[in-house]
């Protein structure tokens, strides 16, 4: 069997990768059942799930005729390196770095940074609207996790809110 859309066929095992690998480390806790539902069970049927996902858009991939195959184009090194460095900035920023002494910056000045860094991976960076999406995001952020889950995590600079 060829393989008529490249694209699709390598999302297929990249999800049904990432599914398995959920599934299995799901194994290690306490699964449980329907009723009485252990720490394991969600992310086992949600890696099942993915997995499902994976296998479905792999056979599409195989059976659905593309104009040029999909062929996978060249790696973007910059996009890829922008969006996993704000994911690391942001964790870094919000619970500090004692090693070197950075205090927690705090969920709203983590955020900034997040949506700041993660835009710049785009083609179109336009600072008014990344500001206008980070305030959104930080506004939701904190009242879902400070205000309704009452997580407790610092929201402001450890300079500012001591």
């Amino acid at each position: 069997m060829r393989i008529k859309s490249q694209k699709d066929f390598y999302s297929g095992v990249m999800f049904g990768v990432m599914g398995v690998a959920f599934a299995w480390g799901a194994t290690n806790y306490n699964v449980g059942e329907g009723a009485r539902m252990g720490p394991g069970y969600f992310p086992l049927m949600l890696g099942a799930i993915l997995a499902g996902i994976g296998l479905i858009i792999m056979f599409f991939s195989l059976v659905v005729e593309t104009a040029d195959g999909d062929k996978v184009g060249r790696w973007a090194w910059k996009p890829l390196a922008l969006i996993l460095g704000s994911n690391l900035v942001f964790g870094i920023l919000l619970g500090g770095l004692p090693s070197i002494k950075l205090p927690s910056m705090g969920l709203m000045v983590a955020i900034y940074a997040l949506v700041i860094l993660a835009s710049l991976a785009g083609e179109n960076f336009r600072i008014k609207s990344v500001l206008v999406l980070a305030t959104i995001l930080a506004i939701g952020s904190y009242l879902a996790f400070i205000v309704l889950l009452k997580l407790q995590m610092p929201v402001w600079p450890t300079f500012i809110s001591g």
